[in-house]
C-alpha cells in the first residue's frame, strides 16, 4: 500500500460553512483541487493524488447531526 500523508507539514486550516445546504468545508492550507473520497456518514475526505496527501474534508449535514446528537443526550 502506498503511503498517504496526513497533516505532515504544518499548515493553517481554513474553513467555510454553507448554512443553506448545511455543509462545512475544511482545508489544510489554502483550498485546492482534490479528489473527494466518501467515507460515509456525510464525511468526504479531500485527497490530492499528485501530492499523495490529505488536503481537507467536507462534512455534510453537520448542523442536523449536531442537533440530533444533542437532543439524544437530553
Amino acid at each position: 500500500m502506498d503511503k498517504v500523508t496526513i497533516l505532515e507539514k504544518p499548515a493553517s486550516p481554513s474553513w467555510d460553512y454553507d448554512e443553506d445546504v448545511d455543509v462545512l468545508y475544511v482545508s489544510v492550507g489554502e483550498p485546492r483541487p482534490a479528489l473527494g473520497v466518501d467515507v460515509g456518514d456525510g464525511v468526504v475526505l479531500r485527497y490530492d493524488e499528485q501530492a499523495n496527501e490529505l488536503v481537507g474534508l467536507t462534512l455534510v449535514g453537520l448542523r442536523a447531526k449536531l442537533l440530533r446528537e444533542l437532543s439524544n443526550d437530553a
